[in-house]
């Protein structure tokens, strides 16, 4: 493979500044070094310009917001790399991704493009939904008449020759890239293998969340081959392809409407029930059954009396009964699930933060000066208060303005060594994969004399909701023992447990903190850990 050839990687970004350091940093930490960062901002409106700026290495164009196929354009004809590839801010590249595609194109000259696979990942980078490997050997022209194989941008090289002949089309607010496909793959050969290039992040704000657009983007795409189509396996393709992309689209879209109903218990829009009704009328009807059912357990709940719910529930003629805050009865816990799935929250509010907050009001004379706390900083304001001269957060993503520190705690060099007087880690640990890499990483940020201020569950259900395949690990005060004594002095160490067994039933029932006995809350019992809080010095 030659050195010498340039890759240019065009970086179009709106409004992802939070992703960008991440997605120009996967493209400097390639194994091929021969290449050129372009960010083009396309009229963002969030800190783009001085997250971009803060860049070294990297080229930065401006222009007013035009649409994701005119940044593409304005990267390319900005570039001079013999290869291209194009980037979303909010996606990254692997380290081999340039290296392996390069080869495949030098190898093969005649390609005017070649794909890889990709994985797709959540927010945070944990993998979520995986797609059928498609590994196409040739008539790729015919393939694409029938859907999309690649599924995801970053995982293509472009030869440059390709793009001075074709371009995105402006005209499309989605699908551009499935459009330039078929249009090169209609006069050239290209390739694709089975390598992993590149992860798509899935998040709120992508726009293939907008399902019924994305159809009716994909046929319009689809629709405008019809006049080039050639010969009847074309034409057989072309028809196959509308069905696909209709199917596809449509049980991806009943899919989630139907969770939205059986799951969060919520009506989904008249837009994307009257989008289903259309595409296909069948599920559509199905649907609407299961709102009408809904709605109807909605109003018996409203309008019954709780005697009667209560009585319905134990004879079996009602699936679900929940007590009303305050009423719940010795005979209410004759149950195999919990009165609240979230922790309490919706009653009240949780019983272990309760003590997680008596723990941080005893130690709040330890909170002051340069405090770093993960998440979001309402501890550090709360307890610490005036005493704090600095305020840090650690997030894996911009998540709110407070974050100063994007990162994984169990990898940080990007947090500076003796730099903290106090860390607030609460309710963490147990979602942190190499959990012993993030108390290593603590004790090396503390300064001398700084402590480390944690707490972790000990008995507790698992969160159902968007922490539930995060969750990772349970702890005892034995073990937390073991482990700061890894890293820290033992004389420096307090650690102490709250919970009781009547604590701990009424937090696995999902009782909110004013339902619980108030002189129960503080009978302590070393058997049944609710919470185990740690206070560390280096």
């Amino acid at each position: 493979m030659s050195s010498q050839a340039l890759v240019s990687v065009i970086i179009p970004c709106y409004n992802h500044a939070r992703f960008l350091a991440e997605s120009v940093d996967s493209v400097k930490q390639q194994t091929y070094t021969n290449v050129e960062i372009i960010v083009v901002d396309d009229g963002s409106t969030d800190d783009t310009k001085a997250v971009s700026e803060s860049l070294p290495g990297i080229r930065y164009i401006y222009q007013s917001n035009q649409g994701l196929s005119s940044a593409r354009n304005t990267g390319f004809q900005n570039s001079k790399g013999d290869y291209v590839v194009f980037l979303d801010a909010d996606d990254y590249l692997y380290p081999d991704a340039i290296r392996i595609n390069l080869e495949y194109l030098q190898q093969n000259s005649a390609w005017a493009f070649v794909s890889g696979w990709h994985d797709k990942v959540d927010e945070w980078k944990y993998p979520v939904e995986k797609d059928e490997l498609s590994v196409i050997p040739d008539n790729h022209y015919i393939y694409f008449l029938q859907g999309n194989y690649i599924g995801m941008h970053a995982a293509v090289m472009y030869t440059r020759w390709v793009l001075n002949e074709f371009n995105f089309d402006t005209s499309l607010k989605a699908c551009e890239d499935y459009d330039l496909y078929l249009r090169i793959t209609r006069k050239y050969p290209v390739g694709c293998h089975d390598k992993n290039m590149a992860a798509y992040r899935i998040h709120g704000n992508n726009m293939s969340g907008s399902i019924p657009f994305m159809l009716q983007s994909a046929l319009h795409v689809l629709k405008s081959q019809k006049v080039y189509l050639k010969n009847q396996q074309e034409e057989q393709a072309w028809n196959n392809g509308q069905s696909i992309w209709t199917d596809y689209y449509t049980s991806k879209l009943r899919n989630i409407l139907n969770r939205q109903v059986s799951k969060t218990k919520q009506v989904p829009s008249q837009a994307d029930r009257s989008a289903l009704l259309r595409l296909k009328t069948k599920y559509g009807l199905q649907l609407e059954g299961k709102i009408l059912k809904l709605k109807v357990k909605n109003v018996l709940k409203k309008v019954l009396p709780d005697s009667i719910k209560k009585t319905l529930y134990r004879r079996g003629y009602m699936h679900q009964y929940i007590p009303a805050p305050g009423t719940i009865q010795r005979a209410d816990l004759e149950r195999t699930s919990p009165m609240s799935n979230d922790f309490g929250y919706d009653r009240g509010g949780p019983v272990d933060r309760y003590y997680i907050e008596k723990f941080l009001n005893q130690n709040s004379n330890i909170i002051k000066g340069r405090v770093l706390e993960i998440g979001d900083n309402a501890y550090t304001l709360r307890f610490g208060g005036s005493a704090v001269t600095q305020s840090d957060v650690l997030h894996v993503a911009q998540a709110n303005d407070t974050v100063t520190f994007i990162g994984d705690l169990s990898d940080a060099p990007q947090i500076p060594s003796d730099a903290f007087d106090c860390i607030i880690l609460t309710q963490t640990l147990h979602f942190i994969y190499d959990y012993k890499a993030a108390l290593k990483t603590c004790h090396r940020i503390l300064k001398k004399g700084g402590t480390l201020l944690l707490t972790i569950p000990g008995i507790s259900h698992i969160d159902k909701g968007e922490w539930k395949d995060y969750w990772l690990w349970s702890f005892t005060d034995t073990s937390m023992r073991r482990l700061m004594l890894e890293l820290f002095e033992d004389q420096q160490l307090r650690i102490q447990t709250y919970g009781n067994v009547y604590v701990a039933t009424a937090f696995l029932y999902g009782m909110g903190l004013p339902e619980v006995r108030a002189d129960f809350l503080d009978k302590h019992d070393p058997s049944y850990q609710v919470i185990i809080a740690v206070s560390v010095k280096k």
